[in-house]
């Protein structure tokens, strides 16, 4: 393997500086002051290849530009090839340290950690403006073919964070501080049959994910492009599912009108339990028992019955104590709230999942295994800019959003490049 890299470092070298498949003679622009082949080692996939290459020097702003690095699609003193393996390694990996030693492993590549950080900075937020510009991809079923059912799923987690990243941010601390900011995660999966029994079955690799820390206005935007791109105007049946928080609700509000929205059973039925032992608060059996009878029948039909029994009972012990008559009604009112979202038995005779376990899924393998693993602490942007990577690397739209970030940086330079003769006569 060395020698055949040997090789392939000569080859690679010999076509970089070769000046006629790539040239860099652009004209001088005004101030400008040109080098000939000013030297820089270049990281590619097989070792380290001397560019030799023009230098254009602008005096007045000390600024300077290499043509040729811009042709050649460089990421500083890295070839796309090996950008693109470190944008992998630096969010999949647990962390940049392992990252690093991953690349050295299977690519024989002596990169340091903190380079990764770097490279992430650099390419994550045109990463995040080329998936912006993304075209729908072809459906499961294929090109132009309707999607059964659409899910969209969204989540928080909290993410651990530098101090100074949390001054004046309300917590749930015991001094009413905050140790971490919300990540807000969203995911989107297409199903398209289900099994013998009826039940829902997720088409496999069917699952993208969208994630942030800004607001959650900014979420829903996301999450809505992301369903775009996934087959939204293509959906016979859109369904939402989300948990209890306000935010995730008014989101699909906004965003997906005409949605079936769906708690998240699991979510109801903890409040189904914390009801059974507020009304039980003294035989927790008798209130397990309740919560498993209570539970069962709100998956088979919807909480109407438990809701009709637990009013009931308030009115038959007006005895009891106001806070745990206040606990049971607090419940009520909840379940209630949600009464249009809790129709489970209606939902699975259409063959609707029910429960958000794949967003929750989502914020452990997603965030929890890259941003909150031990002695991690982030910055905002540091924090965005891996988790919007990181998100893309374990969805489909990675290769096509790599692609059209080139493309978006070629037309950026190529608008660089123009200007008119007699504003820099000018301005020289």
């Amino acid at each position: 393997r060395d020698a055949l890299l040997r090789d392939g470092n000569r080859l690679v070298a010999s076509l970089y500086n070769d000046r006629i498949i790539f040239p860099d003679d652009e004209p001088c622009r005004p101030l400008e002051n040109c080098y000939q082949q000013r030297a820089r080692s270049i990281q590619t996939l097989f070792g380290e290849v001397c560019l030799k290459r023009r230098y254009y020097y602008h005096r007045p702003s000390g600024t300077g530009r290499c043509p040729l690095d811009d042709v050649l699609g460089l990421e500083g003193a890295y070839s796309p090839a090996v950008a693109r393996l470190m944008c992998r390694a630096a969010s999949l990996s647990p962390s940049y340290e392992q990252g690093s030693a991953d690349l050295t492993v299977y690519a024989g590549l002596s990169i340091e950690p903190r380079q990764l950080g770097r490279m992430v900075a650099a390419v994550s937020p045109g990463m995040s403006e080329a998936l912006a510009s993304l075209a729908p991809l072809p459906t499961s079923a294929g090109s132009n073919v309707s999607v059964p059912v659409l899910y969209v799923s969204v989540d928080g987690t909290g993410t651990p964070m530098r101090r100074e990243e949390l001054l004046g941010r309300p917590g749930k601390q015991e001094d009413g501080s905050a140790r971490t900011r919300e990540a807000k995660l969203g995911g989107v999966f297409i199903q398209t049959s289900t099994d013998d029994q009826g039940e829902p079955m997720r088409d496999p690799d069917s699952t993208s994910y969208v994630g942030t820390f800004q607001g959650c206005r900014e979420a829903g935007v996301l999450l809505h492009q992301e369903a775009l791109r996934r087959g939204l105007g293509l959906a016979q049946q859109v369904v939402y599912l989300g948990d209890g928080a306000a935010w995730v609700w008014e989101n699909c509000r906004l965003t997906f009108p005409g949605a079936v929205e769906i708690l998240d059973f699991y979510h109801a039925s903890e409040h189904v339990a914390d009801m059974a032992k507020a009304i039980h608060d003294k035989d927790p059996d008798r209130a397990a028992a309740l919560h498993r009878r209570w539970s069962h029948d709100m998956k088979q039909n919807s909480p109407a019955t438990l809701l009709a029994e637990a009013r009931t009972l308030l009115d038959e012990h007006s005895d009891w104590p106001e806070t745990k008559r206040a606990a049971i009604q607090s419940e009520i009112n909840y379940l209630e709230s949600h009464a249009t979202r809790t129709l489970y038995g209606d939902y699975r005779a259409k063959g609707y999942f029910i429960g958000s376990g794949v967003i929750e899924a989502g914020c452990k393998t997603v965030v929890g295994r890259r941003l909150k693993q031990s002695g991690m602490f982030w910055s905002t942007t540091g924090a965005e800019n891996i988790l919007s990577l990181r998100c893309l690397v374990l969805g489909p739209h990675f290769d096509a959003a790599w692609q059209a970030r080139r493309k978006l940086l070629a037309e950026q330079r190529l608008k660089a490049r123009r200007w008119l003769p007699n504003e820099n006569l000018k301005a020289a």
